[in-house]
This record gives C-alpha cells, structure tokens and sequence, in this order.
C-alpha cells in the first residue's frame, strides 16, 4: 500500500481509536489482511460496548457532535476508505468496519 493510501487508513483509525476512548472508554480493534478476486488491503473492526449512537444518520453527517468535538471524526473517517459500514444500539455499542484497498479502490 503506498503511503498515500497507508496515511488515510492510519487517519480514519485515529479518529475511530479517539471515539472509542472518548465515548466508550474501551474497546476492540481487529487488523486482517483482505483477499478478494484480485483486490488485496486491510479491514480495521472496532467495537466497543459504550453508549451507541442515538442518531446514526446525523452522526455520520459533517459538524454534528454530541462532544466538544468538531463533529468530523465519523463523516471524515468514512471519506477516507474505500469502504465503511457501521452498526450502533444505543445502550450496546457500536461497530465499525472500514477496508481500504492497496490500489485506493
């Protein structure tokens, strides 16, 4: 993966990694390696057992924040990778699983 593509997964992490210790003070993170047809890359999971999100579709949106935050960390997460998917309950958790290809696409 070129350092391009390493710098936007590494970014997307961070800002992940930061949610989880902001908002749910521990959880999960699980590196793989990803094969499909001809396509290689990285899948990142996080999950966490913490509040969950309220309002999915207005958290994935720029400038909201339930935070002091900017309310970037999701929408700008998901800019970053070639692809996302989120699942929350509030009151259970949330998981979130980001893949970004070697070739960015």
């Amino acid at each position: 993966m070129n350092l391009i593509n390493q710098t936007k997964l590494i970014t997307a992490a961070s800002e992940l990694v930061r949610n989880i210790l902001n908002y749910a003070k521990t959880g999960k993170i699980i590196m793989e390696i990803v094969s499909i047809n001809a396509r290689q890359g990285v899948k990142l999971t996080f999950a966490d057992e913490g509040p969950g999100i309220e309002n999915l579709e207005a958290a994935l949106q720029d400038g909201y924040s339930t935070g002091s935050g900017m309310g970037v960390g999701l929408p700008g997460a998901r800019r970053l990778v070639n692809e996302f998917s989120i699942q929350s309950t509030p009151g259970q958790g949330t998981t979130i699983i980001l893949i970004h290809w070697q070739n960015g696409r």
